[in-house]
C-alpha cells in the first residue's frame, strides 16, 4: 500500500540547485533510511515531504487520510505546557480518554462525586481498550526519562525537548514517521531501546541517521543522493556498502569504456564534410550521448584531514585522587589515571553521570574539590566539544579560519593557505565567503572540526563528534583517527564510531564510579548482556570471568588482553618515533654534530620494538 509519493521535485537556492527531479516512494511497513552528504538537501527534502516547505517543481502525494508526524532537530513544542499537558494536546482519542483517566485518579475523594467520575472514567477506558496503550504510553516515557510530568516546557534541555518530541510522536503511533537524527540527544541506553523498539513493531519509517548501527537493525531500505541521483537499496547498511561499491565500479568501468570510444568518435567527427547523410547524422548523435557519458565521472569531494602533530614527551596527562560532586551528587570519587602515549578511549555512560564534567576537568575548564591534574610540558590538547562554534554576527566562514593565520603549517614542512584548507573540508570558493550563520548543522560541525585539527594537538578530545556528519565526512574521519599517532579520548553515542576507533573505555556508571574495561563497545555489551545483575563491589571479579569465559577463542585473560591492547598502541608509537628519525636522516636535516646521537636512539627504538614485538608475537600464540 503506498503511503506517500515524491514525483519529480527540484529545489535551488539562487544559483544553487541542490536537487533536480527526484522521485521515490514509501509504502505501508517500509523503514526507509535516506543517505546524502551535508549539504545536498536531506532537511530539505524531509521539510517538503511534511508540507513545511515548497518544491521548485514537482509535488508530493499523500495518501487520502494519511496520519503522518515529523521529528525535526528544531523544537516546535510550548513552552508554557508541561510534559503531561504537550502530551495529551492531541487529537487522539484515546489520550484524551487517559488523560480523564489520570485527572479522575487525581482527584479520587470519597466525600465528593470524585468517585462517581474515576468510576466513569475507568468505564470508558475499559471501552476504548484503552489499559495497553497506558502501560506502553508510560514505558514510552519512562525508556526516555520523562518521569515528571509537571516539569514546563521551558525549563526543559534541548536534549529533554527532543526526547519529548519523540515520545509525543511515538505515544500516538502515526501511519508514517519521517524523523529527522533521532537518536541524536539520546544516551546509548535510550538508543538501544529506540532501535529495538523499531524493530519488531509494525511502523513505516522514513528517516535521516548517522547512527549506522541503527541503520543496519532497524531499516530494511535505503534512499541514497548521490551526485544529484537518486538510488534505492533493498536492504540493510552493509548490502547498501556493498551493493554501492559494485554500483560506482561499473559506472567506472562504463565511463572508461564510453572514454575510448570517444576518441574514435570524436576522430571521425573532425573527418567528416560539413554536408551530413541520414546515416552520418544518426551516427552524430550517437557520439553527443557517448561524449555526455563519456564525461560522467563521478566528483569525489572527499574532506582531506592532516596536521602536523606536536611532538609528545613521556609525561601525558596524570590524574591523582581527582573528586567532584555537585550539591549531593557525586562526579569523581578519588579517581586516579595516569594516562599512557597512543591511548584510544572510549566514555560511555548515562546522561547526568559526569562525562563532560571528567572533561572539562581534564582540560581544566573546571576544577576538581580535591586531587590533582598533571598535564606534561609537551601536550597540546585539541577538545572538540558539544558547544560548537560560537562565531561573531556577519562573520564568514573563512574569517573563522583566518584567525589562525592567513597561512597553514602542514605534515614535513609544507604549508596551505586557509582558502585551500577550507577546500580540503569541502568548502569551495564561493562557500567560504557564506556567513557562518546559513551553514547547515553538519556544515558547522566540519567547520569546528577544522578548527580544532588546524592547532596540531597531540592529546584529541571528543566529545560526540559524530552528531550531524554525514556518512561520508564519518568515514574520514575514522580512517584519520586510525592512523592519529596521539592520544585520543572520545564521548559518543555512536557504537559504529566506537568499536571501529577505541581500544578501551571508561564505563561511567554513576555516584562517582568509573571502570576501565579492556574492550571496545561490542565488547562491553556482551559482557553486560552475558552477566547476571549484580552490584558494583563484584564489577572487577565478574568481569575477569566473563573475558576468561567469552575469549576462549582468543586465550587471553582479562590482564593479557589489557596488556595486549597496550603493546599494540607501544609499538605503533615505537613505529612513529622510527619513521620519524629515519625521515630526517633520509632528507639529510640531521646536523654532523648530532648524528651519532641520532644513531643511537634509533637503535634504542629498534630495540624496543623488538622486545615488544617479542612479547605481541607470544600474547598473539595464545589467540590462535
Amino acid at each position: 500500500m503506498n503511503y506517500l509519493s515524491v514525483e519529480n521535485i527540484s529545489k535551488s537556492f539562487g544559483e544553487r540547485t541542490l536537487f533536480e527531479n527526484i522521485s521515490f516512494g514509501i509504502n505501508k511497513d517500509q523503514k526507509i533510511a535516506f543517505i546524502a552528504k551535508n549539504g545536498s538537501g536531506k532537511t530539505c527534502i524531509m521539510n517538503i515531504i511534511n508540507g513545511e516547505d515548497e518544491p521548485d517543481t514537482g509535488q508530493v502525494v499523500l495518501r487520502k487520510g494519511l496520519k503522518m508526524a515529523f521529528l525535526s532537530q528544531k523544537s516546535n513544542l510550548q513552552d508554557e505546557l508541561t510534559i503531561e499537558e504537550s502530551i495529551f494536546a492531541s487529537d487522539n482519542e484515546i489520550l484524551h480518554v487517559i488523560e480523564r483517566y489520570e485527572k479522575a485518579l487525581e482527584n479520587l475523594n470519597p466525600e465528593t462525586s470524585g468517585e462517581e467520575k474515576y468510576q466513569l472514567a475507568f468505564d470508558e477506558m475499559d471501552r476504548h481498550n484503552a489499559w495497553d496503550f497506558e502501560t506502553q504510553f508510560k514505558q514510552i516515557l519512562s525508556k526516555l526519562k520523562l518521569d515528571d510530568l509537571k516539569l514546563k516546557v521551558k525549563s526543559l534541555s534541548g536534549g529533554q525537548k527532543k526526547r519529548l518530541s519523540l515520545a509525543i510522536i511515538l505515544i500516538n503511533r502515526p501511519d508514517l514517521l519521517i524523523l529527522d537524527e533521532p537518536t541524536n540527544h539520546l544516551d546509548l541506553e535510550m538508543i538501544e531501546w529506540l532501535e529495538s523498539y523499531f524493530a519488531k513493531e509494525n511502523i513505516t519509517l522514513f528517516m535521516v541517521t548517522h547512527d549506522r548501527f541503527f541503520l543496519e537493525r532497524v531499516c530494511n531500505e535505503i534512499i541514497e543522493l548521490d551526485n544529484g541521483k537518486l538510488y534505492q537499496y533493498k536492504g540493510n547498511y552493509s548490502y547498501y556498502l556493498q551493493k554501492k561499491e559494485e554500483r560506482i565500479a561499473m559506472e567506472n568501468s562504463t565511463i572508461d569504456k564510453a572514454q575510448n570510444l570517444f576518441v574514435k568518435e570524436l576522430a571521425w567527427m573532425r573527418r567528416q564534410p560539413k554536408a551530413r547523410t541520414t546515416k552520418s547524422k544518426s551516427r552524430q548523435d550517437d557520439f553527443y550521448q557517448i561524449k555526455a557519458v563519456a564525461e560522467s565521472r563521478r566528483k569525489e569531494n572527499v574532506v582531506e584531514l592532516e596536521i602536523n602533530m606536536e611532538r609528545m614527551g613521556s609525561k601525558i596527562i596524570e590524574l591523582h585522587k581527582i573528586n567532584k560532586k555537585f550539591k549531593d551528587k557525586v562526579i569523581l570519587d578519588n579517581f586516579t589515571y595516569d594516562f599512557q602515549r597512543g591511548e584510544r578511549i572510549g566514555i560511555i555512560g548515562k546522561n547526568g553521570t559526569g562525562k563532560s564534567t571528567f572533561l572539562n576537568i581534564l582540560t581544566k575548564t573546571i576544577f576538581p574539590e580535591s586531587g590533582k591534574v598533571i598535564i606534561g610540558d609537551t601536550i597540546k590538547i585539541g577538545y572538540y566539544t558539544q558547544s560548537g562554534i560560537n562565531p561573531k554576527p556577519g562573520q564568514k566562514v573563512i574569517d573563522i579560519i583566518k584567525e589562525y593565520g592567513e597561512y597553514i603549517p602542514l605534515t614535513k614542512g609544507k604549508i596551505i593557505s586557509a582558502s585551500q584548507l577550507l577546500e580540503r573540508f569541502l568548502f569551495d570558493a564561493k562557500k567560504q565567503y557564506d556567513f557562518v550563520e546559513k551553514l547547515s548543522g553538519g556544515e558547522l560541525k566540519r567547520l569546528y572540526l577544522c578548527t580544532v585539527l588546524i592547532q596540531n594537538p597531540n592529546f584529541l578530545i571528543l566529545d560526540e563528534p559524530t552528531n550531524d556528519l554525514d556518512i561520508v565526512t564519518l568515514n574520514v574521519l575514522e580512517s584519520f583517527l586510525l592512523d592519529y599517532p596521539g592520544c585520543l579520548l572520545v564521548v559518543s553515542h555512536d557504537r559504529y564510531f566506537m568499536d571501529k576507533i577505541v581500544d578501551h573505555l571508561f564505563i561511567f556508571r554513576g555516584e562517582g564510579q568509573i571502570e576501565d574495561f579492556p574492550g571496545n563497545y561490542s565488547d562491553f555489551r556482551a559482557y553486560e548482556d552475558s552477566a547476571e545483575p549484580k552490584g558494583l563491589s563484584n564489577v572487577s571479579t565478574e568481569k575477569v570471568k566473563w573475558k576468561q569465559n567469552n575469549t576462549a577463542s582468543t586465550g587471553l585473560n582479562f590482564n593479557e588482553q589489557k596488556e595486549f591492547n597496550k603493546i599494540e598502541r607501544e609499538i605503533k608509537d615505537l613505529e612513529y618515533e622510527r619513521k620519524q628519525i629515519e625521515n630526517l636522516f633520509a632528507e639529510s636535516k640531521v646536523a654532523d654534530a648530532d648524528i651519532v646521537a641520532k644513531a643511537k636512539e634509533l637503535e634504542a627504538i629498534i630495540k624496543k620494538m623488538e622486545v615488544k614485538e617479542e612479547r605481541w608475537f607470544e600474547l598473539s600464540s595464545k589467540m590462535e
